[in-house]
């Protein structure tokens, strides 16, 4: 489960592209906490903190209190705006959600196991489809990633959402259809020499 984040930050009564850039140029990054049947609420947090927490590469599917003016908001990170050119951000969105709620976060997918996998160990090459699962979970449960088992899939498998367990308080976001994931596809070396893999794989390139 992803660790929960802080960030300390301070209100801006200005808004507008002048006050923006004027906070960047002091370290800062505007940004805006909304939803929960509140008013939007205006603030700035330091370039530095929010670059720390970035680079941990669960931000996004990450709880973030946010400290301002001695209270602590339960957020969950929406968007990062960054400069074309320095690659910085230059904004960000944070929407408020309470303790008990319901979030719909993309989580990265991981897999496990490649060496026991029949295909794989032929020369397969593991084509990946969605490196993110879109997943609705309790706030205080989102996983950090989710790692899918190979084991036992051969050259043509796909493997679809069905293969996966999900963490308990996870569901996908995506409930009208048994999608794909991954497929374990033969390369050239292989198709050439085995003629049942070369008709699989063409009748799956045609479908």
């Amino acid at each position: 489960m992803s660790d929960q984040l802080v960030l300390t930050a301070e209100t801006r009564t200005r808004g507008g592209k002048g006050a923006s850039r004027e906070l960047r140029r002091n370290g800062r990054v505007p940004a805006v906490v909304y939803g929960g049947k509140e008013e939007p609420l205006m603030i700035h947090v330091e370039e530095k903190l929010l670059m720390k927490q970035l680079m941990t590469g669960h931000f996004m599917n990450s709880v973030v209190m946010i400290d301002v003016g001695g209270k602590s908001i339960r957020t969950l990170p929406k968007d990062v705006a960054f400069h074309p050119v320095k690659d910085r951000p230059i904004h960000a969105d944070f929407l408020r959600i309470a303790k008990d709620a319901k979030v719909q976060v993309a989580v990265p997918v991981l897999f496990a196991n490649e060496e026991k996998s029949p295909g794989l160990k032929r020369g397969g090459v593991l084509n990946i489809v969605r490196h993110e699962l879109e997943l609705v979970c309790d706030a205080d449960k989102i996983p950090d990633d989710i790692t899918i088992d190979v084991t036992g899939f051969d050259v043509g498998d796909s493997i679809h959402i069905s293969h996966v367990k999900l963490p308990a308080g996870s569901e996908s976001a995506i409930t009208d259809r048994d999608f794909t994931i991954a497929t374990i596809v033969a390369p050239s070396a292989l198709k050439s020499s085995d003629g049942d893999t070369t008709k699989d794989d063409g009748e799956a390139e045609e479908a």
